[in-house]
């Protein structure tokens, strides 16, 4: 664990504010769910909560199974990083943090059907590689968006539509729901 020097008091609520500075370098925002640790040495430990990340080997195995289906690239995000990537560049994408611009798509809830060089079109990861299409679709858990699916085709000779829409909006609100 790392000493930052600050030291806040607990109000008569109970309350402790986190500094400005430790919820900007970590991204938590308001209303971000944060969980709590306790350990043996009567420390408390905070750490921001991903439902997604929870899911860990499941969702790698899931993202396993629609890239071997869709013979695509899949990426299952939360609203901070990229929890689980499967298929071709998967090394280059596995728990990247996602860009701001694409939590703000997410946050709009709707799903999208992109190809490179459109204008709007936007990338999960500030250094992402190349892709030609990209389907996205939010995870919606009680209400709340709690990441994506996301599918990534780089042959330009393959056009995605329909179908590549059902299945990610299928693994969405697959995961949305095992989540509530």
């Amino acid at each position: 664990m790392k000493a930052t020097g600050i030291v806040r008091r607990i109000d008569d609520l109970g309350r402790v504010v986190i500094p400005k500075e430790i919820r900007r370098t970590l991204k938590i925002r308001e209303s971000d769910p944060l969980e709590i640790f306790t350990d043996r040495d009567g420390e408390i430990i905070l750490k921001k909560y991903s439902p997604v990340g929870e899911m860990g080997t499941t969702a790698k195995l899931y993202a396993e199974s629609l890239s071997q289906t869709m013979g695509c690239t899949v990426c299952i995000t939360d609203n901070d990083q990229i929890v689980a990537a499967s298929g071709s560049g998967r090394k280059d994408l596995q728990d990247q943090p996602v860009g701001r611009e694409f939590v703000k798509v997410l946050q709009e809830r709707n799903q999208l059907l992109e190809k490179s060089g459109q204008p709007g079109y936007v990338r999960i990861t500030p250094d992402m590689g190349a892709y030609h299409e990209q389907v996205i679709s939010p995870v919606i858990c009680e209400g709340d968006v709690i990441g994506a699916v996301v599918l990534l085709n780089r042959d330009e000779k393959r056009q995605m539509g329909e179908t590549e829409q059902k299945v990610a909006q299928s693994a969405a609100d697959f995961l949305g729901r095992q989540m509530g």
